[in-house]
């Protein structure tokens, strides 16, 4: 496996191997890959495949989820490990590209002026209008996610429980932003913001 770069080979990947495989990962994401809030697992329909199989790929490596603040993120550690190898790692992607973006009926009160103003003074520039993601700059759809998940990696960020691997350069540079959004008013309009995108 190398982290150095990822895995070109998304294209080439079986959907149909990966399906099999999403079966493990249903139990949290959902069966359409729409993450379960209960389980503190996020949708993954919808994510560009290059940052899916990063992530994968830093589970698989201990680079994410090494912390032992971060229980979620070790407990992710042991589910990337049932994928054998690299090309069960690019087919689970490959399948999990294959589901539609879905839709969020999920609604919060917050100011939605001050999140968008919040969002696009601190976060656009990376994550894109409307947090959409940006691939040219690594950066993470963040549209549409549950407020709750989005909140506790921020936090991780802030709190260095993510991004703290020698190994994670983009995690490293999202530590530092992750001290833009000073108060908890302005975090929660920027989540309300991100979920109504």
């Amino acid at each position: 496996m190398t982290l150095s770069s990822v895995s070109t080979g998304i294209h080439a990947a079986d959907a149909q191997r990966g399906k099999a495989l999403y079966g493990t990962c249903a139990a949290c994401h959902a069966v359409d890959a729409g993450g379960i809030a209960a389980m503190n697992a996020p949708a993954l329909a919808g994510q560009d495949s290059a940052y899916l199989v990063r992530q994968l790929q830093y589970f698989k490596a201990g680079i994410r989820g090494q912390d032992p603040r971060d229980a979620l993120g070790q407990q992710m550690q042991g589910m990337a490990a049932t994928l054998a190898d690299e090309a069960a790692v690019e087919n689970v992607v490959a399948y999990i590209s294959s589901l539609p973006t879905p839709a969020n009926s999920k609604t919060i009160d917050y100011d939605r002026r001050n999140g968008e103003v919040q969002y696009n003074a601190s976060c656009g520039a990376c994550h894109g209008p409307g947090g959409k993601g940006n691939v040219s700059m690594n950066a993470p759809r963040l549209a549409g996610l549950d407020p709750a998940y989005l909140r506790r990696q921020y936090s991780n960020f802030a709190q260095g429980i993510r991004g703290s691997h020698p190994d994670d350069r983009y995690g490293r540079q999202m530590q530092m932003m992750a001290t833009m959004l000073s108060t908890d008013k302005d975090i929660d309009d920027v989540m309300g913001y991100l979920l109504s995108q």
